[in-house]
């Protein structure tokens, strides 16, 4: 297994709130997570950072070495991280209203948990073909859903950054939990708004396919959104497990 991830600011914003980490834990399982900041000023690097950071130092005193343990675990962590950022925000002025998606994956030998809440994504390369594993937790997915707008009509909506879930809410907060088998799936990758706004899931999918390493691949989705306008942050991580780009 190959873990590779890269951060950018992108061309537009002034400051990176993205952040991403890989943990591992007393049994040396890997946990992996993205996290896209919102809020202002500073106030969306803080809450991205913290959270990755809070339930990362949480992971690596754990001896799970299990999907079920993991997905309890991640389910009751994460929304005890969500109570915890929306109290510093109610309690620090300039932290006022901040929040951050989350994407984890803790990785087993013969399958992985993925935990989710916002609109980063995580998905998996099954043959040739990127298949997003989480559902977008976001107005325009919920119009679609509805059948409101098309997904065409989504892609440009002027509304399409609005989440409708995120860690740092005021209550408790509804946590999406998977496990999949490793299986046929070449990799894992888990990215932030700012890569899939920009680059289609089939470029996505022939990066993956067309390089000989991860750190390659992710390179490649990284310079592609930002020669496609960069006018968000990027941050990508991939997981390969030997099928896809390996080193």
């Amino acid at each position: 297994m190959k873990i590779s991830f890269q951060s950018n600011v992108g061309k537009i914003r002034s400051a990176n709130q993205d952040y991403v980490g890989v943990f591992k834990n007393k049994k040396d399982y890997t946990l992996a997570m993205l996290a896209d900041g919102m809020g202002g000023h500073q106030a969306g690097d803080v809450a991205s950072k913290t959270a990755v950071n809070e339930i990362g130092d949480q992971w690596e005193k754990t001896k799970i070495s299990d999907s079920e343990k993991a997905a309890k675990w991640l389910i009751k962590t994460i929304q005890e991280e969500n109570t915890a950022i929306y109290q510093k925000g109610q309690s620090t002025p300039e932290f006022a209203g901040m929040g951050t998606t989350i994407e984890a994956a803790a990785v087993f030998e013969k399958d992985f948990t993925i935990a989710h809440v916002g609109d980063s994504r995580i998905y998996t390369l099954m043959g040739q073909r990127l298949m997003q594993l989480t559902e977008d937790h976001s107005l325009v997915n919920e119009l679609v859903k509805t059948g409101e707008i098309s997904k065409e009509m989504a892609a440009n909506h002027p509304q399409k950054n609005i989440v409708t879930r995120s860690v740092g809410m005021p209550g408790s907060i509804e946590v999406d939990i998977s496990t999949h088998l490793i299986d046929s799936k070449k990799c894992i990758l888990l990215c932030s708004d700012g890569l899939t706004n920009m680059v289609s899931e089939d470029e996505i999918a022939q990066f993956i396919l067309s390089s000989s390493t991860t750190d390659e691949a992710v390179e490649k989705m990284i310079d592609t959104a930002n020669d496609h306008g960069g006018v968000d942050n990027i941050t990508v991580l991939m997981i390969d497990f030997g099928g896809a780009a390996d080193a």
